[in-house]
């Protein structure tokens, strides 16, 4: 985090970033016995290299959009740092975050950040919900609130529900949920604050997504983000540092891991090209064997389960709901979402736009620019078109929610996803509390840091469309 007003001797340390740890003034409060508080993380992300973050000749973009968020906030916070690895994006989420938590809306701005408090408490996410108990506070909201769910009106407490359904089994939100809600009654919600209320919570909940994909660390000024305390669950990481790095003979294996997928992506290019045409018989086909597979891939068994801090639990009710497979051998499944029969672009688009003025066109352009966002490179090469890996990490993400497109095949996943980065994408998608340092540097490990950011930004809007248009279709049945 850049901080107002925070200086730096500029002898050593990270320009602009981090102060020098022999900085005179604190060697001298330290020799006279003062405990100085010291950042846990050393930089935006435990993950990432600071140095990768901000390096010399940061593109003029990136810069603008740093200056423009110092001087709106005083800060550049730490989620802005690792984002303005792609400035494009960047400006298209800061413009939707914006309407959503400052212009006006059918929500009272403290009721819209204690929302996201609620969001966030699901995924375990101390950042955020930290973040906005502060913004909480500051505009006005009710203090007795902060001690826990219990404490909120009424008509807050009864999101509780579709919160922990978007969060965690999106495909099990029915009309009835919706009538819930808008029932009449003094705790009602009106349908404009209800559609507020839903964006709200998919953007957090998305959001978390990103905080632990991205290992991004707390700030120095949030509660366990210095070192007289220990850090929130998940913000640090036990793997050793030798499995930072790529050296040797897995430094071999893993530009090989590049060759093979340029040589997979180009065979399926050219098949694409040749064939005439794949039935619809065998498209589903592909993708009802896609999905089952996707039972197979979860994190370790062996990751630790982290007792939820009190600052958080006391948002959360029935803490033990959390992800379930869509398909679980020997159980009914709920019908495939079928991606055509109810479309962002033909359904979800224009209702939120009805009842969110302006709100549907920031989603649709942040869903835009992630989609076809490339730099056409992978890793060492240069002149490439990811068109066709981009499309198959966005299919496969609403593959593990349930929503299949009849014009896919998903053959490709198999083909261009490696079966680390699915166990990274349905970890950090279905239950990002449980992703971890090793699994981020597992995947693509001749790939760039950004490359890896990039796969997070497709993950959080992916997830963040897939929950919504569940959540509208509820919606528009309960509307007709």
């Amino acid at each position: 985090m850049i901080v107002a007003g925070s200086d730096c001797c500029g002898c050593t340390g990270i320009k602009g970033y981090l102060p020098c740890e022999q900085c005179g003034d604190l060697r001298n409060k330290e020799d006279r016995g003062i405990k100085i508080p010291r950042q846990l993380g050393r930089g935006p992300s435990s993950f990432i290299p600071v140095e990768e973050i901000l390096q010399e000749g940061t593109e003029r973009a990136q810069r603008q959009l740093f200056i423009e968020a110092f001087v709106s906030a005083g800060r550049v916070d730490n989620i802005t740092m690792v984002m303005g690895l792609h400035p494009e994006y960047l400006a298209s989420f800061w413009k939707t975050q914006y309407l959503l938590l400052r212009l006006d809306g059918p929500l009272p701005y403290h009721k819209r950040h204690y929302i996201a408090i609620m969001a966030a408490a699901r995924h375990q996410c101390s950042y955020l919900v930290g973040f906005h108990v502060a913004e909480f506070l500051k505009v006005g909201g009710n203090p007795g609130w902060l001690q826990g769910l219990h404490c909120a009106p009424q008509k807050l407490r009864n999101l509780n529900e579709i919160n922990k359904l978007l969060a965690h089994r999106p495909w099990l939100i029915t009309k009835e949920h919706i009538e819930a809600l808008l029932k009449t009654g003094e705790n009602s919600w009106s349908l404009a604050e209800l559609i507020q209320a839903l964006v709200l919570l998919t953007h957090y909940h998305s959001l978390a997504s990103f905080v632990f994909g991205c290992g991004i660390n707390l700030e120095t000024d949030q509660e366990g983000g210095h070192a007289f305390q220990p850090p929130s669950p998940r913000s640090c990481d036990s793997s050793p540092a030798s499995e930072d790095g790529v050296s040797g003979s897995s430094g071999k294996d893993a530009m090989q891991e590049v060759e093979v997928l340029m040589a997979r992506m180009k065979l399926l290019q050219e098949c694409q090209l040749e064939e005439e045409g794949v039935t619809q018989e065998e498209m589903e086909t592909r993708f009802e064997l896609e999905k089952t597979e996707s039972l197979l891939v979860a994190p370790s068994v062996d990751i630790a389960e982290h007792a939820l801090p009190p600052n958080v639990l006391c948002f959360v009710e029935d803490p033990e709901f959390g992800y379930k497979d869509f398909t679980r051998k020997g159980e009914q499944a709920p019908p495939t979402f079928r991606a055509q029969d109810y479309t962002w672009e033909d359904h979800g688009y224009s209702l939120i736009n009805r009842l969110y003025p302006d709100m549907g066109q920031l989603l649709d352009e942040k869903f835009q620019v992630v989609y076809n966002l490339t730099y056409n490179t992978i890793a060492m090469h240069s002149g490439v078109d990811t068109t066709m890996l981009r499309r198959a990490i966005w299919n496969y993400i609403h593959c593990v929610f349930g929503i299949r497109y009849d014009d896919y095949d998903y053959g490709e996943v198999n083909q261009l996803l490696e079966r680390s980065l699915k166990v990274y994408i349905k970890t950090v998608a279905c239950y990002p509390e449980k992703a971890t340092r090793r699994m981020y540097t597992h995947f693509w490990r001749h790939f760039k840091h950004s490359e890896k950011v990039h796969v997070n930004l497709l993950l959080l809007e992916a997830r963040m469309q897939a929950a919504l248009l569940y959540a509208l279709r509820a919606i528009t049945r309960y509307m007709t």
